[in-house]
């Protein structure tokens, strides 16, 4: 998130990112100075911030805290707010005041939430208004609140709530400078070790990120003149804030953010803002892919059979160029000058990402960890093997335990450790510096990495095979019919076999299916020989023995992972 001197129309990979935090803002106002930073839509109208002016709204914020509630070096600000301009704002004024900033998940409950603060003890907690009572309710109960900012208007009942709007008119105070070995960020997530605890990010970390993702500019946009990206993700998730955010500001590029997921709003940004590229999970491709192919299937006969022509040739053109006017009215609708997205936070389907790249659209997969800062590596030069994350970025050592089989990691991007849990640090970190994933993969002979199960989730049946959820999810998610898919294993409870796993699959049916059948019966049916049919693909002892239908949407993180552990309580329940 800090950076030097660059244009993105002239882009130096040469040129190595700013050491010192503090120029940032400047540097970023000589930059692109009149440049749309970040906008959101609002109901009374688009809210834009340009370089320029995100960088006065951040001193403004850092001189208050500063100057006026005289914050100390070190302390901890929470952040507990929808992703929109003003956050980035209150991270920069973080940064500039010497504070370590706390992003919070705004689907946490208020318990969850005094869990993390009492942890984390920040002396201030910036919010929106959508926040500001629980924030009031949290700050009772969290001692270490001394002061609450509201990126809104406030009325007149929230005297002691500040709003940014109202602060004093000053730009100007003794920044507070730390060194790159000092902590930046605290994200709370399960990560490696299932429960929620805090993840140290330095200076050193973000910055590594940059310089090694600085060289991919070429290798994402390659000819394309982009201007414009989409932000969907949550500001608390460390991919958006690194990727998403820093990243593409450090590129001058401006970042528009939406209030909701509909994929109308979505389209209607798309088209308004000529849209180029957007970070992206691959729920959300899913979902596209799912929207666009209901949309073809409810056209004439011949539009039907037009697209599946061109989608079978469209395979054996290598310009994307010519798939784009291939499938010239689905560009349409994406605005006319989207081309392509980084995916990540969870592993793409092969189908998904080759759908996209059919019709045109670049699918670019990642992989990465919290702990890492998070990006690992990117999938930007083998195209044939979407499976693929890609190699690993330049500063980033990887290597497969032999034993295990688990992918492991090192480099200046890893993580500081988790904050007051130096026992957890060291479950996941070795001596001499590498970090268990807790993903077991494989790495080809050109070295890419290939992520195929987690170690937790790894099912062990009564002839003491292992098999892992993630291959047969992945075989099961082939089906048009199945919207979600989640594999676990069962424990006996009973018989020879106690102790022991089998596996089962919670399937949501799609709505066609649901509108197909009859009755429950009937549903229940055709998922259940639905799976049997793609269950073939597997060996035997990967097929599914338990197959339970849920017309639920199923429990996900802020990122649409499914959240298999709930799941399994919910089956269990």
């Amino acid at each position: 998130m800090f950076f030097a001197k660059q244009s993105c129309k002239t882009y130096d990979n040469d040129k190595k990112y700013a050491r010192n935090i503090l120029l940032f803002l400047e540097n970023k106002t000589q930059d692109y100075q009149n440049r749309v930073a970040l906008g959101i839509r609002t109901h009374h109208g688009w809210n834009e911030y340009t370089y320029k002016g995100i960088g006065r709204l951040s001193r403004k914020i850092a001189c208050y805290l500063i100057n006026n509630l005289n914050i100390k070096k070190g302390e901890r600000l929470a952040i507990l707010s929808e992703s929109r301009p003003e956050f980035g704002a209150a991270v920069f004024a973080s940064v500039l005041s010497g504070l370590i900033t706390v992003p919070l998940d705004i689907k946490l409950t208020k318990y969850e939430l005094k869990t993390i603060l009492s942890d984390c003890l920040p002396e201030v907690l910036v919010v929106s208004n959508s926040f500001l009572q629980t924030a009031e309710e949290l700050q009772k109960e969290v001692p270490s609140v001394k002061y609450i900012i509201s990126l809104d208007e406030t009325g007149h009942s929230e005297k002691s709530v500040q709003s940014i709007n109202k602060l004093p008119d000053n730009y100007e105070a003794k920044w507070k400078h730390r060194s790159n070995k000092s902590t930046a960020l605290i994200i709370y997530t399960s990560g490696t070790t299932g429960s929620p605890k805090g993840v140290e990010i330095t200076f050193e970390n973000m910055l590594t990120q940059l310089n090694d993702i600085a060289v991919l500019y070429k290798k994402f946009f390659g000819r394309h003149n982009v201007t414009s990206v989409l932000s969907i993700l949550p500001m608390n998730h460390l991919f958006e804030l690194t990727v998403g955010f820093s990243v593409m500001l450090s590129w001058g590029l401006s970042v528009y953010y939406t209030k909701t997921l509909k994929p109308k709003d979505i389209l209607d940004i798309m088209q308004e803002k000529h849209i180029n590229f957007m970070i992206v999970v691959p729920a959300f491709l899913k979902l596209l892919k799912s929207g666009i192919e209901s949309e073809i299937r409810a056209s004439n006969l011949f539009v039907r059979i037009l697209f599946k022509t061109m989608f079978f040739a469209a395979q054996f053109i290598p310009f994307y160029s010519v798939r784009k006017l291939m499938f010239y009215k689905v560009h349409k609708k994406f605005g006319g000058k989207f081309f392509g997205c980084i995916s990540g936070g969870a592993p793409l389907d092969v189908s998904v990402g080759e759908f996209f790249e059919r019709i045109g659209i670049r699918v670019f997969q990642g992989y990465g960890l919290t702990e890492t800062s998070p990006v690992v590596c990117v999938n930007y030069d083998k195209k044939g093997d979407i499976a693929s994350v890609g190699r690993p970025l330049k500063s980033v050592l990887a290597k497969i335990d032999e034993r295990t089989g688990e992918l492991m990691l090192k480099g200046p991007s890893v993580m500081k450790g988790y904050y007051n849990r130096p026992d957890l640090t060291e479950q996941v970190m070795t001596e001499d510096g590498w970090l268990h994933t807790g993903d077991i993969a494989n790495i080809d002979k050109d070295g890419h990495i290939h992520i195929t199960g987690r170690i937790k989730n790894m099912i062990v049946l009564s002839g003491g095979k292992k098999v892992f959820p993630e291959e047969v999810e992945s075989v099961l998610s082939l089906s048009e019919n199945f919207s979600e898919v989640c594999v676990f294993g069962s424990r006996r409870t009973t018989g020879a076999k106690e102790g022991s796993e089998d596996i089962t699959a919670v399937i949501v049916p799609a709505q066609n299916l649901i509108t197909q059948a009859k009755d429950d019966k009937m549903l229940n049916l055709l998922v259940r020989d639905e799976v049997k049919y793609l269950s073939k693909r597997l060996a035997a002892y990967k097929r599914p023995v338990n197959v339970i239908v849920y017309k639920e949407p199923l429990p996900k993180t802020t990122t649409r992972k499914i959240k298999r552990k709930e799941v399994k309580e919910l089956v269990n329940a």
